[in-house]
């Protein structure tokens, strides 16, 4: 039996905002075996230039990630939404062992199995090299973006 990863589709937008801030506070926990339970078995990514598909290689594909990616924190917004399909935009700030600052930017588009599991999720990133001092996004390393916490469109992004 398939249990429900709430909200399911078809998305108000309500919802959908719900599903997104779900995304994010998954990601930025930087646990990949628990974000990569969020997708179907069979979840089918493009994440920049890399082609994924299945639990198994999100999973490693998001220990990779996150460890090269250090210090890593995630904002998403809601951009668009129809019944089954999530378009967001994000940005992430985080740095490379050598200490170098980075903001991601970008949006993915996401589609939805009718048990509320990602079914697919495409994702174009942009990678803009920042000084420390031009960090914006501050909260607990190992937790979720405070509810006070300014969002992207808040700060400008």
């Amino acid at each position: 039996m398939t249990s429900l990863r709430l909200p399911i589709p078809p998305f108000t937008a309500e919802t959908a905002i719900q599903k997104v801030r779900a995304a994010e506070d998954g990601w930025n926990g930087r646990d990949p075996s628990r974000v990569a339970s969020a997708y179907t078995a069979d979840s089918a990514w493009r994440n920049r230039d890399a082609f994924i598909t299945g639990r198994d290689a999100i999973t490693a594909f998001l220990g990779d990630k996150w460890t090269r990616e250090q210090d890593y924190r995630l904002i998403k917004e809601l951009w668009a939404f129809t019944d089954d399909r999530i378009a967001v935009r994000f940005a992430y700030e985080w740095h490379d062992d050598a200490g170098n600052w980075f903001r991601s930017y970008g949006n993915e588009n996401w589609a939805f199995a009718a048990d509320g599991l990602m079914r697919e999720r495409h994702a174009s990133i942009n990678d803009v090299a920042i000084a420390p001092d031009e960090r914006l996004f501050h909260w607990d390393r190992a937790g979720v973006r405070p509810a006070d916490h300014p969002g992207l469109s808040d700060q400008g992004l």
